[in-house]
C-alpha cells in the first residue's frame, strides 16, 4: 500500500509534466494539468502529515513531527490515567459485582455434595468449629449457645486470619484461577466499555488526527493493545502484569495481618454480617441439631463428625442459595471489600501500565502502532491525491467561469 500511494504521486507528476507540455494543444489539457498539479499537492501534503505522526519528515527537524515517538511518555500517562479513571473507579467495580451473585454460587457449591464435602474443607472447617465450641462456657450451652458463640467469634479478629490464608494460599499457588477470572473479568470490562474508550480517545484528539479518520483508527489499535494484553497475561505464567498482581495480592495479605484502618473496615463488615437475622436464624437451626454430640465427633480423625460437618455445610449452602436476604448481604460485604482494593491498589496497577509503556524503545512503540494501522495510513494518501486532484479541477471550474 505504501508503493501504491507513493506510485500515484509519482503518476500525478508525470500526468502534470505531460499536461505541461501539451497545454496549448487542446483546452482539455488545462484541466488534466489542474487535476495533477492539485494532486500532486493533495498527495504530498496528506504524505508529510501521515510522516510526521510516526518520523521526521526526510529526517529534517521539522517542529511538531515525530509525533509519536516523542510523545511516549506522555502517551503512556495518558493511558494510565484513562485506565484508572475509567475502570479502577469504585463505581465501575461496583456496577460490574452488583451483576454477580457470589454468595448464590458459594450456596451451589456448598449444596452440591460432590463439591461441597470435599476433605480439606471438613478438616478445616472441623478444626475451627473444635476451638470455638471448647471456648464456650459447657453450662451456657443450652438456650445461650447462640449468643455465646457469636460473642466468641465477635473477639475473634478475622482480618489476621484471613491474611495468613491469603498468604497461604499464594504460597501455594492456589490463587492463580483467581487471577485467570479477574483478567477474564478486566477483558469484560474492556468490552463493555470499547464506546467509551472511543468516544473519549475522539474528544482528547487534535484536529489532525480527527481530520485524517486517525482518532478511530488509533482507538481501534488501543483497544487491541488492551486485548492482546489481557490475552498474553492469561497463556503466560510468567507474565510481569501476574508479577505485579501477586505483589497487590502479598501487600493485601500482609494489611489485613498488620494495618489497623483495614483490620478496623473488616471487623465492622463482620459484624454487619453477624447481626443479619438470617444468619441467626440459619445457626439456631443447625446448632439444634448438631450441639448434642459435635464435639466428640469433630475430634474423631476418621469418626462421623466428617459426615455430620458435611451435612451441615450442604445446609448451608441450602440457605444461601435458597435466602435472597443472605445473598444480599453476603454480596454486599464482597462488593465493598473489591471497592475497596481497586481504591487501595489501583495506583499500583496504572503505575505498572504507565511503567511498561514507558519502557518501552520508540522506535518500537512506533512500529507497533503503524503496523496496527496498516493500510489505513496509506489510503488517507491515496484519497488526499485523488479528492487533491478533484478540487483543484473545480477550482480550474471556477477560475474558467470568473
Amino acid at each position: 500500500m505504501r508503493r501504491t500511494a507513493t506510485g500515484l504521486l509519482v503518476a500525478m507528476a508525470a500526468l502534470f509534466l505531460l499536461a505541461r507540455h501539451y497545454q496549448d494543444l487542446h483546452p482539455a489539457w488545462s484541466w488534466v494539468l489542474a487535476f495533477s498539479e492539485a494532486g500532486m499537492v493533495g498527495g504530498m501534503a496528506d504524505w508529510f502529515a501521515v510522516t510526521a505522526l510516526f518520523r521526521r519528515p526526510l529526517g529534517l527537524p521539522i517542529p511538531h513531527t515525530a509525533i509519536i515517538p516523542e510523545n511516549k511518555d506522555r502517551i503512556a500517562d495518558t493511558m494510565a490515567a484513562f485506565l484508572r479513571d475509567n475502570f479502577l473507579t469504585p463505581q465501575v467495580v461496583a456496577r460490574r459485582m452488583r451483576a454477580m451473585n457470589l454468595a448464590g454460587a458459594a450456596g451451589d457449591w456448598l449444596a452440591d455434595p460432590a463439591k461441597g464435602s470435599s476433605t480439606r474443607l471438613r478438616d478445616g472447617a472441623a478444626e475451627l468449629l473444635a476451638q470455638v465450641l471448647e471456648s464456650l462456657d459447657p453450662e451456657r450451652l443450652g438456650t445461650q449457645v447462640r449468643g455465646g458463640l457469636f460473642r466468641q467469634i465477635d473477639k475473634l479478629e478475622v482480618s489476621p486470619l484471613l491474611g495468613q490464608m491469603l498468604a497461604t494460599t499464594i504460597a501455594d499457588q492456589r490463587h492463580m484461577p483467581v487471577i485467570d477470572s479477574l483478567v477474564r473479568w478486566a477483558g469484560l470490562t474492556l468490552e463493555d466499555n470499547e464506546e467509551l474508550i472511543r468516544d473519549l480517545i475522539h474528544k482528547r484528539a487534535n484536529a489532525v488526527l480527527r481530520w485524517t479518520g486517525l482518532d478511530e483508527t488509533l482507538a481501534s489499535s488501543v483497544l487491541d493493545g488492551l486485548y492482546k494484553l489481557l490475552a498474553e497475561v492469561i497463556v503466560d505464567p510468567q507474565h510481569p502484569l501476574r508479577g505485579k498482581v501477586e505483589e497487590g495480592l502479598a501487600k493485601l495479605a500482609q494489611d489485613m495481618q498488620h494495618d489497623g484502618e483495614l483490620r478496623s473496615r473488616v471487623e465492622r463488615l463482620k459484624g454487619e454480617l453477624m447481626a443479619n437475622p438470617a444468619v441467626s436464624r440459619w445457626w439456631q437451626g443447625v446448632w439444634e441439631r448438631l450441639r448434642t454430640g459435635m464435639l466428640t465427633r469433630l475430634r474423631r480423625p476418621a469418626g462421623e463428625g466428617s459426615g455430620q460437618l458435611a451435612e451441615a455445610l450442604t445446609e448451608l449452602g441450602r440457605h444461601l442459595r435458597d435466602d435472597p436476604a443472605m445473598q444480599q448481604q453476603i454480596n454486599r460485604f464482597a462488593r465493598r471489600t473489591l471497592v475497596g482494593v481497586s481504591v487501595r491498589y489501583g495506583d499500583q496497577i496504572v503505575r505498572l501500565v504507565s511503567e511498561t509503556v514507558r519502557r518501552w524503545d520508540a522506535q518500537t512503540v512506533t512500529d507497533r502502532i503503524e503496523g496496527a494501522v496498516g493500510r489505513d495510513l496509506q489510503f488517507i494518501r491515496i484519497n488526499g491525491t485523488l479528492v487533491g486532484g478533484l478540487v483543484g479541477v473545480a477550482i480550474h471550474a471556477v477560475d474558467l467561469l470568473l
